[in-house]
């Protein structure tokens, strides 16, 4: 008898507190691990909060989201569209930075579930008088709370629906200022309110768009075989800056092991004057807190971060977790690190690789604590130093637990901070360590080849929950990676790779300057270069003018001056009757201006076909001109299938805006 009572006791109270709710909500999104984590958005962008409601009977319903930004007291509501089947989205705009919290309600709008009956009755002829009565009664029970200017309007207007004269009385019932009223007031006592408050994180719009440079500041020297400096990099900023990069990334700038150092092409025995790996980090003359001593100084990296930034460029600095043998760390932390048997550290290998100059960290250490505020204490140095943007080398070989915490605090007090993570692994691994804080990650981007795994790859980053997860960062090569298409396909195909990698993404960079030059000879036994910059120092003719480049500079404008090529998420595929041309369109409605790509995957023939665009998702009627911003050609185009062919030996890819 007593559990009998409990239950009853139990299901009396949930009926009485949410039995008349009715509606359901569901499938939310953007919803990340059930809100454990927020979604990414960067301000200025409008975020798609959808689910779907629902509820018994046919009843119209009504939802809302509930959004406001952590600085602000009031909750904002927005007013969700129904789709069909039972699909609602609102599209919500970020107009600031920082954390954004929202919910969901939804209930039954008795007011325009009786304004639909009373229309349809009128209209099959029958007797509404009862039914202007029953709408009278919705009016006065809003009355009851309602403010007192609205509550006279009420009052008037309900005195309406009661009256005799039935044609006022259907006028007033179907207005809209009965409407509006009705809304402003309504009931929401019976409401459904979705039980989790969820998070979207509005970052700066470098996080979503942005042109990455990378070269090694000790090949920036002038005379062939001196060491470059930091002085010697500050003189190719106007280049880097005139090729339109607003990033550039340096490989590690620490001093570098001399113990087990590598000779060049990773030879296990460095020469008399081999540099070593910048990877290879710490010396007697310091570690991830130092700069090599033959770059300069700590105040001329200062002085290259305030003139990078007057030419509208920030630095990029590369921070990897690991150690030289002869690092201090080693020595004043040995716990911080694996002994072998024979007293000697575990070095990193990947067998048959061995990398003696390079010792992993012990993040199992028993003083994983002080490990982790002085790895995390790098980044605050660095940051002191002016330093906004971080790439981090292999971060998926480091812990997941580690990188919420040393990123959550550093951006709690520096939200401009940015990092890029270089995992080239496991999808979910890639993938984790967005959703605990790296802002952009690398992707397979180099290894997806043909026009079906590129469309298949682009759908999957942008419709899916990948969307507000992992914002992609496109790189057609990196001093590890030198893929086949390059060495194979030469010229054509770097300009057809980077001009993919700029209009595919909004994020996207290259390894410089050897792919402007068109460097491509590989390693015998690897997709890497041969005598590889990792290990050299290297005597760049900077004043070189090739044809890589001049498409490299047309192609960061384009993108600078075309708003749908600043997001990644509008991608919208295209018809090819061509397998060897991809097509795609990008659209960005705030400013009208569309962009539609044709490109030739074939870097040695020309590819000709028809090819077509799902014309109203790119915003378009069924007849519009096109301008190839590459060559300034134009053309009057259609709805239906349009002629296209390419000479990968002129121009492997259209880049047409529609001109209205």
């Amino acid at each position: 008898m007593t559990l009998i009572n409990t239950v009853s006791q139990k299901l009396s109270s949930m009926v009485k507190k949410s039995g008349k709710a009715r509606v359901i909500i569901s499938n939310v999104s953007p919803q990340i691990e059930e809100g454990t984590f927020p979604a990414k958005s960067v301000i200025d962008e409008s975020v798609i909060i959808a689910a779907d409601i629902f509820s018994d009977g046919h009843d119209v319903l009504y939802a809302e989201v509930l959004i406001k930004h952590d600085k602000d007291r009031r909750w904002q509501a927005a007013r969700m569209e129904h789709l069909g089947n039972d699909k609602w989205e609102v599209a919500v705009p970020m107009e600031k930075t920082g954390f954004y919290k929202f919910k969901l309600q939804a209930w039954i709008d008795h007011f325009t579930t009786w304004q639909l009956g009373l229309q349809k009755k009128h209209a099959a002829g029958q007797d509404i008088a009862l039914e202007l009565k029953i709408g009278a009664e919705l009016v006065e029970k809003a009355m009851g709370k309602a403010a007192s200017k609205d509550k006279a309007q009420l009052k008037k207007l309900a005195a309406v629906l009661k009256s005799e004269d039935v044609n006022n009385a259907l006028e007033i019932a179907m207005s809209h200022e009965l409407a509006s009223l009705m809304h402003n007031n309504a009931d929401t006592s019976n409401a459904t309110l979705y039980p989790k408050v969820l998070t979207i994180e509005a970052e700066r719009k470098k996080a979503g768009f942005s042109s990455w440079y990378e070269f090694f500041p000790r090949s920036a020297a002038v005379t062939p075989g001196k060491h470059g400096t930091f002085k010697d990099a500050e003189k190719l900023l106007p280049r880097v800056a005139e090729m339109g990069f607003d990033v550039l990334y340096f490989p590690p700038i620490h001093p570098i092991g001399e113990s087990k150092r590598k000779g060049r092409n990773n030879a296990l025995e460095a020469g008399p004057d081999d540099p070593g790996s910048p990877w290879a980090i710490g010396s007697k003359h310091g570690g991830h807190k130092a700069i090599h001593p033959e770059l300069g100084s700590l105040k001329d990296f200062k002085s290259l971060v305030k003139a990078a930034d007057s030419q509208g460029i920030e630095i990029a600095l590369d921070i990897a977790y690991q150690c030289a043998p002869d690092h201090p760390y080693v020595k004043e932390h040995p716990q911080w690190f694996k002994w072998r048997p024979d007293g000697s550290v575990q070095y990193a290998e990947n067998p048959p690789k061995k990398y003696e100059d390079i010792l992993p960290i012990n993040f199992e250490s028993e003083d994983w604590e002080n490990l982790w505020e002085e790895l995390k204490s790098v980044l605050d140095y660095w940051i002191a130093q002016g330093v906004s943007i971080f790439r981090i080398d292999n971060p998926h070989t480091k812990a997941f637990p580690f990188w919420e915490w040393a990123i959550a605090s550093i951006r709690e007090k520096h939200p401009e901070i940015l990092f890029l993570a270089e995992a080239f692994t496991r999808p979910r691994l890639m993938e984790r360590l967005a959703k605990v804080g790296f802002n952009q990650s690398y992707t397979y981007f180099t290894w997806r080849n043909t026009s079906e795994e590129l469309i298949e790859y682009m759908e999957e980053l942008t419709q899916t929950d990948s969307r507000y997860i992992f914002r992609p960062n496109f790189w057609p090569n990196t001093p590890d990676i030198l893929p086949p298409h390059l060495t194979y396909g030469g010229e054509n195909a770097h300009i057809l790779r980077v001009l993919l990698a700029g209009t595919l993404s909004s994020n996207y960079g290259i390894y410089g300057p050897v792919y402007e030059f068109g460097i491509n000879t590989p390693h015998p036994s690897k997709e890497e270069y041969i005598d590889n910059e990792k290990y050299e120092l290297k005597h760049w003719d900077w004043g070189k003018e090739t044809r890589i480049k001049e498409i490299i500079t047309m192609l960061n404008k384009i993108r600078k001056d075309n708003p749908a090529l600043q997001t990644t998420w509008n991608f919208v595929r295209g018809y090819s009757s061509n397998e060897n041309l991809l097509c795609f369109g990008k659209y960005d409605k705030a400013s009208g201006n569309t962009i539609i790509v044709a490109a030739n995957l074939d870097p040695y023939h020309t590819q000709q076909g028809m090819v077509s665009f799902p014309v109203e998702k790119l915003g378009l009627s069924s007849n519009f001109t096109i301008k190839d911003l590459l060559s300034g050609d134009t053309y009057e185009w259609h709805a239906g299938d349009n002629y296209v062919a390419l000479n990968p030996y002129d121009m492997p890819m259209h880049i047409f805006e529609v001109i209205k």
